[in-house]
């Protein structure tokens, strides 16, 4: 199977929808991204994709990524500097246990979706959606190695 079929095409735009929805909460960008394995260690390989999908350029640094080895059994949440300066360190926590109770069901485009959702109420304190705000990064899942 291609990890790109991993969601059939109604749990795609569900996440999507998740992503467009959280976003009229804030003005933070976020994004998912699928692989089948991670080989490192789940941050670092998060690190490294939100730096090639240029996450780090957005204007207030206020992008987050749900990232996914769903072979591997391995997700990570990663707020850029901008959030991670006035949040606390366990800001994640509750999203990912969230998360998790759906994974562990096999839901997966549902506990992302649920995930996505959570992250953008949080944000809005500290991150509110603006009206001049503009999408700096696109809502559509990006997928890498099968």
């Amino acid at each position: 199977m291609r990890i790109s079929d991993f969601f059939n095409k109604e749990e795609k735009e569900n996440i999507t929808l998740a992503i467009k929805e959280a976003e009229l909460n804030t003005s933070g960008e976020i994004r998912v991204h699928i692989e089948g394995k991670c080989r490192e260690e789940v941050m670092d390989r998060a690190v490294y994709i939100f730096e090639k999908l240029g996450m780090h350029k957005t204007e207030l640094r206020n992008g987050v990524l749900f990232y996914l080895a769903v072979n591997d059994h391995k997700f990570a949440i990663l707020g850029d500097a901008g959030i991670n300066q006035v949040v606390p360190d366990d800001f994640w926590d509750e999203i990912k246990k969230s998360m998790l109770d759906f994974f562990s069901e096999k839901q997966f485009s549902e506990g992302l979706s649920r995930g996505i959702k959570m992250a953008g109420e949080q944000l809005k304190n500290h991150f509110p959606y603006q009206k001049d705000d503009i999408n700096e990064l696109s809502d559509e899942i990006s997928f890498g190695k099968e």
